[in-house]
């Protein structure tokens, strides 16, 4: 169950980081929130905040995920850390000073609720789930 979690995770964070570099799928914002890294900056389907440095992290999340699933043991630690990345992502989102990764990447937005729904998901299947599946095999 965690090695799909992985896959499936790692799937869709794969390909949202390749949407985010798709021009007619990235509304441009004007006047960015005192961005270091401008490049690609808008709103992802008109909704989500992203820049490359987002987009990057995205694929590097979808393509760690998708080789995470290959063993249970690295499917779990691929959980508990994306349960503990995307935890501090949305606390960051909802920090008005860090809001932006330090000047790296948009963290606001609807992207402060999709980091905590992906942290509630990841730490069910890295922490819940995973916990249950070892007391099963004892």
């Amino acid at each position: 169950m965690v090695q799909t979690f992985a896959k499936v995770f790692g799937i869709v964070y794969l390909i949202i980081g390749i949407l985010g570099f798709i021009p007619g799928l990235v509304q441009p914002m004007a006047g960015g929130p005192g961005l270091a890294v401008e490049a690609g900056y808008g709103r992802l389907l008109g909704m989500f905040p992203v820049n490359l440095i987002h987009n990057l992290i995205h694929i590097a999340v979808g393509v760690w995920g998708i080789f995470a699933a290959r063993s249970i043991p690295r499917a779990v630690t691929f959980a508990r850390a994306n349960a503990v990345l995307f935890a501090v992502l949305f606390l960051l989102g909802i920090i008005p000073a860090t809001n932006t990764l330090f000047g790296l990447a948009p963290l606001f937005g609807l992207d402060i609720w999709l980091h905590l729904l992906s942290a509630a998901v990841a730490g069910y299947f890295g922490f819940a789930a995973a916990a249950r599946v070892h007391a099963w095999h004892t």
